[in-house]
């Protein structure tokens, strides 16, 4: 299948501002992080969860936004259409029980990873809240799932995809749109 870039969406530097915007907004929605835990769903969520949790901490002066990773692979609901690879990586997750969970992930679509997302969650505890925090809303919901913090809304078409790319896996910060 060969596919195409169609358009660079957020450079670098805005995927650096769209995270501070984000970062402000969860410690004005929740007066503050105590509390709050961010979890990355994995593969990119993962590495802008770790990069909120730092921006948080410099930003409220606290040593750490306790921050971990969460696997929905084996939660997901399309499972038949898309066996897992083999590849799997451990959820890694601080105690939530009782805590306001910023769930992280790279690209809202359907919204189908973000309700794997919930439900892989609870098997680790009961957060008193859960928050959906995504660098980039494509649209196309299935489900009504509405994340709380959007860095940036892009509409695309069905063919179309967007990438995000990060310079700790990708080597460059950038969202794309591709047409497969």
């Amino acid at each position: 299948m060969s596919v195409s870039l169609k358009a660079t969406v957020m450079d670098a530097e805005q995927v650096r501002r769209s995270l501070q915007r984000i970062a402000h907004e969860i410690v004005e929605r929740n007066r503050g992080v105590d509390g709050v835990v961010i979890v990355g769903i994995v593969s990119k969520g993962d590495v802008l969860a770790s990069r909120l949790s730092a921006i948080l901490s410099t930003l409220e002066h606290v040593q750490e936004v306790p921050f971990g990773r969460l696997d929905v692979t084996m939660h997901r609901d399309d499972l038949q259409r898309r066996p897992p690879d083999g590849h799997r990586s451990a959820s890694e997750i601080p105690p939530i029980e009782g805590k306001v969970v910023v769930l992280v992930d790279d690209v809202i679509h359907h919204g189908r990873t973000a309700r794997a997302a919930m439900d892989a969650l609870m098997d680790f505890g009961r957060p008193r809240a859960i928050q959906l925090a995504v660098l980039v809303d494509r649209g196309h919901r299935e489900l009504p799932i509405r994340p709380d913090y959007v860095g940036k809304n892009v509409p695309t078409s069905d063919s179309e995809r967007i990438e995000v790319l990060v310079a700790e896996v990708d080597g460059v910060d950038q969202a794309v749109i591709v047409a497969g």
